[in-house]
């Protein structure tokens, strides 16, 4: 599969939409008008320091979307890259297009001159780690989450 990745635009809210929907409901996240909003906001503010890419076939039907942003690595004195979120439509996957949209990530990082991209995952989220074990070294750190 040929995929056309691009930064999402204004033509492409509603596209966006149903496939951030799909990923909300697929880490059983709660979606509401006002994240939606939000998200896209910061997708589409030039100084906003999330940034986004949208995937399409060739036919023009979007199936996956990535939102990515800088982060410091103050132990490394340097900005790494760090992918939020990874998306791809059910009926795609096992196609080959996480493997584009990783490449394509891959390339950002070197227009951006980040050293690695980080991420996390779900432990059960076998398929998408058998992807991930392809393009990308596990590391042994664990995630903690402190609640205010």
């Amino acid at each position: 599969m040929t995929l056309t990745i691009t930064v999402p635009q204004d033509a492409d809210r509603a596209d966006w939409e149903r496939l951030y929907r799909g990923y909300a409901e697929y880490y059983g996240m709660p979606m509401d008008a006002t994240i939606l909003d939000t998200v896209w906001g910061w997708l589409q503010a030039s100084d906003a320091p999330l940034q986004g890419l949208l995937a399409r076939t060739d036919a023009g039907e979007a199936i996956g979307l990535m939102h990515f942003r800088a982060m410091p690595s103050p132990l490394r004195g340097a900005t790494i890259g760090f992918l939020d979120d990874l998306f791809l439509a059910p009926a795609h996957r096992g196609s080959g297009a996480v493997d584009e949209m990783l490449d394509e990530l891959r390339e950002e990082a070197r227009r951006q001159g980040w050293p690695f991209v980080r991420w996390i995952t779900r432990e059960h989220n076998y398929r998408a780690r058998g992807v991930y074990d392809r393009h990308a070294t596990r590391t042994d750190w664990l995630t903690y989450q402190l609640e205010p």
